[in-house]
């Protein structure tokens, strides 16, 4: 199952639409995951119309109409693995320690929010992955995403894809 992990869109405040390269992902992927921060609605019309499967959830620059569609945390089984999507997980030191107690159920956390991509593992092997932004690059050298192969309760595959700058 191949999945594609993206946050921080902040459309159409911080870009006017998603990248090109982006987009181009979107027909080969099983499941989209957004970690929030959509701020227009239109964005994830287009992910909805778009995705085989789309799992997201609202974040804190997002109003109302969003919220009404969206959940605060998302969970999913994709190709044997637990996962969840949720927007804001705190300062960095200590994040791993404070996500497996928050999600001890979960192999997977996807998260956003800091806009810098993150790849660790908590105590007890849950992964955790923050794709970045593919629109808002605040203080990281390039805009990125995610993508990642699910299968057989492992995941495989995980690449950070860097965009280039606009």
């Amino acid at each position: 199952m191949r999945l594609l992990l993206m946050s921080d869109t902040h459309l159409p405040k911080r870009a006017k639409r998603l990248p090109e390269p982006l987009l181009a992902e979107l027909p080969h992927a099983d499941a989209v995951l957004h970690a929030g921060d959509w701020v227009d609605t239109a964005t994830l019309d287009l992910l909805e119309s778009r995705s085989r499967r789309l799992i997201g959830v609202y974040g804190n620059n997002d109003g109302p109409d969003l919220r009404a569609r969206l959940p605060e945390v998302a969970y999913a089984e994709l190709g044997g693995l637990r996962f969840g999507v949720v927007h804001e997980t705190g300062q960095a030191q200590g994040r791993e320690a404070r996500c497996a107690a928050r999600f001890p159920d979960l192999d997977v956390l996807v998260f956003g929010h800091s806009h810098i991509p993150w790849d660790t593992t908590a105590p007890g092997g849950m992964r955790l992955l923050n794709p970045g932004s593919p629109t808002d690059r605040r203080r990281q050298p390039y805009c990125t995403y995610l993508t990642a192969t699910a299968a057989g309760g492992a995941l495989t595959d995980v690449t950070l894809h860097r965009l280039p700058q606009r």
